[in-house]
């Protein structure tokens, strides 16, 4: 039986590596492969805790978290196409489509 700090410690190591990834990168594809990844997470810590205290909680939470991250997705690439079509880049300082 694998013990929940190693759980909560790699949610934690992949929680940050998303976030740094967001604040690092400049290309809005490798940041928004961070964002899931911070989802991921997320989802992770939930199962392990509903693991842990016996409870389906936690998994109820994780199936709302994959079906808003399925929406975001969906969203958030069809965004990401169209300011690519328009500005012929990724790279997130350049993106000032949605200014006025």
């Amino acid at each position: 039986m694998v013990p929940l700090s190693w759980y909560l410690v790699l949610s934690a190591m992949l929680f940050t590596i998303g976030a740094a990834g967001v604040l690092l990168k400049r290309n809005a594809i490798s940041m928004f492969m961070c964002i899931e990844l911070m989802l991921n997470a997320v989802n992770l810590t939930f199962v392990a805790f509903s693991s842990y205290f016996r409870d389906v909680t936690g998994q109820l939470f994780v199936f709302i978290v994959m079906t808003v991250a399925a929406a975001e997705a969906a969203v958030g690439l069809g965004i990401i196409i169209a300011i690519f079509r328009n500005r012929e880049s990724l790279d997130v300082d350049e993106a000032n489509v949605l200014r006025f």
